[in-house]
């Protein structure tokens, strides 16, 4: 039986983590770089001052450098005019499922693109918005009936967002059409996967529907935005979700004090749901960023430290573009606002470590039964947050001061032993020759062996 154990050791007693059987995927999985990739969200129209497809192609060695994996694209689709926001309109809301945004360039500037990142050895997805589509989309002409209606006959405006109108999914026609557009991108471009926008907001059984037949192209990578803990039933479909539940308590616990174990308690329920599927771990990403801030805003000392769990916990890190920078700004939704590069990407450095980290280390495969978490006792642990993670002789400590003070602690823990080399340092330590910590605000460390 294949297994996920987690242990949290919570003061003296030991909470054990119920046990989960993997969850059998209704299609062959994707390859296995999944287990060990990362995913670097771009904003094209705020990476360059072009904007362009052409214009990102540039910053593609430097990223591959920094150990990014995988690119997701945000919506290449054409942006729909009517009602649409601001002077350039959401990305979110497509005039048709099959065309390429001029804003962004060309069918062909985007085919060279993936190719070029293909050969650059990246693994290419892009946004999917299968929810909702803007009002003057082709299909609001050729397909009306493909569309919710209003009372009225008018066509229902998305919940709370004026510029998208919500597709029918009764409509068994519009089901398909929506595959064959999916379809379209493999075939086309050879992307390698989607990330499915609202996903939760799409009937489970259209992607149960979706996924084997856009698959029969090849297997893809499928990253849904929805919380797992709220919709379990996506996870039978999707390879990775978002941890909506983990960001929302982890702002709150930052902002408002809230206990240490709050989280600890949080991290077990995702545990609890076992290996069938992976979550996607983010300090930051395009709503975050411009609708509540960037990840200092909402995590201040605490953010370097929760950008190394994001790297290591288990599931897949996500960035977003510009937190190598740091990007101190929020960016621009509806507007030409581009991202202030520097040639210093002083927070460069740091992801590539924690990237090639998780990409080299077997105790860092992200949804892979054979690898146990295991929660560290400590002498603060309402301020220190440490793990050890474990994939036969392969393991990686983690020690992240999660509160705003100082702290002088030790590890407590049986399961800590031998000698570690720190990622960052280079530095060995035997822990046989102590456990002890002296950290200041903000600071962490990740050990490896």
């Amino acid at each position: 039986m294949k297994k996920l154990i987690l242990l949290a050791i919570i003061g003296l007693g030991i909470v054990s983590c119920a046990t989960q059987n993997t969850t059998k995927k209704m299609t062959e999985q994707p390859k296995e770089w999944k287990h060990t990739t990362n995913i670097y969200e771009v904003n094209l129209r705020q990476y360059t001052k072009e904007g362009t497809f052409r214009a990102f192609e540039k910053e593609m060695p430097r990223l591959k450098a920094m150990g990014v994996k995988t690119l997701w694209f945000m919506p290449v689709t054409p942006i729909a005019q009517q009602n649409k926001k601001g002077s350039l309109g959401s990305q979110y809301a497509a005039a048709d499922y099959t065309s390429i945004n001029p804003e962004f360039g060309t069918m062909d500037d985007f085919k060279h693109m993936v190719n070029e990142a293909h050969r650059l050895g990246f693994k290419v997805i892009m946004d999917w918005v299968a929810n909702h589509t803007g009002w003057d989309h082709v299909w609001t002409k050729t397909h009306p009936e493909f569309y919710l209606k209003d009372p009225d006959g008018s066509f229902h405006r998305a919940s709370g967002m004026d510029d998208i109108i919500e597709l029918d999914y009764t409509n068994k026609e519009m089901r398909l059409a929506m595959i064959d557009a999916m379809k379209f991108w493999i075939r086309e471009t050879g992307i390698d996967g989607f990330r499915c926008d609202l996903a939760s907001w799409v009937e489970v059984d259209f992607w149960q529907q979706a996924r084997p037949e856009v698959e029969k192209i090849k297997p893809l990578f499928w990253i849904g935005e929805y919380d797992e803990l709220e919709n379990p039933d996506y996870g039978k479909v999707f390879d990775a979700s978002y941890s909506w539940k983990w960001m929302h308590k982890s702002e709150d616990y930052y902002k408002k004090n809230l206990p240490l174990q709050e989280l600890k308690d949080l991290l077990i329920q995702y545990s609890n749901i076992g290996d069938g599927s992976m979550r996607a771990w983010f300090t930051s990403n395009h709503d975050e960023n411009s609708w509540n801030g960037t990840e200092y805003e909402k995590y201040g000392v605490i953010a370097k430290p929760m950008a190394v769990f994001s790297a290591t916990w288990n599931g897949i890190p996500l960035l977003y573009s510009g937190q190598e920078l740091p990007n101190m700004k929020r960016l621009e939704f509806f507007e030409k606002d581009p991202i202030q590069w520097t040639n210093n990407y002083q927070m460069a450095e740091f992801y590539k470590v924690l990237l090639n980290l998780k990409s080299s280390n077997p105790a860092l495969r992200g949804g892979d039964p054979n690898v146990g978490t295991y929660l560290l006792n400590t002498t603060a642990n309402d301020k220190i947050f440490s793990y050890l993670r474990k994939n036969g002789n392969h393991e990686v400590l983690v020690v992240l001061n999660m509160s705003k003070d100082p702290v002088d602690f030790n590890i407590e823990d049986e399961q800590l032993s031998g000698t570690f080399k720190n990622v960052f340092t280079k530095m060995n330590r035997n822990f046989q020759d102590g456990k002890s910590f002296t950290f200041k605000p903000g600071d962490y460390a990740v050990f490896e062996k």
